[in-house]
């Protein structure tokens, strides 16, 4: 079901805690509300949602991936970009990686451990930040 995106930003900087089968829901929401803003944004973390699990979503290519409980294992290439967000209004200038490792689990919490690069490592990385309660 499509939620309503949070703006509160003293609610954003908490970190989320990890998230655990019981959450399947949230998936399932943040995948909604993913679809629902297809024209303005390409991920979305659970907080922006109004839930503090660590789940986020990215639209990588063609597909909208679930990722639960991400973790960046390893961030080759940094650079220096613009980003945006449904949370916060403006842009601001933060630093990313061009190739990043993450360890996950996927939609139905099997582990993975997948290579992400360009685009969609740079939005990997904005939602793992949303997890970890650093707003850009």
């Amino acid at each position: 079901m499509k939620q309503t995106i949070i703006h509160d930003q003293a609610f954003l900087a908490q970190p989320s805690t990890p998230a655990s089968p019981l959450d399947a829901p949230v998936v399932t929401n943040l995948l909604d509300t993913l679809r629902a803003n297809a024209g303005r944004a390409a991920g979305l973390a659970a907080n922006m949602i109004g839930v503090h699990k660590r789940i986020i979503v990215a639209q990588v290519g063609p597909l909208a991936l679930a990722l639960v409980n991400p973790v960046i294992t390893k961030q080759v290439g940094p650079y220096t970009t613009e980003e945006s967000c449904l949370s916060i209004p403006g842009t601001r200038e933060t630093t990313r990686y061009q190739s990043i490792a993450v360890s996950y689990l996927d939609e139905q919490f099997q582990p993975h451990t997948q290579t992400f690069t360009d685009w969609a490592a740079q939005i990997i990385q904005h939602e793992v930040d949303h997890c970890n309660g650093v707003l850009i």
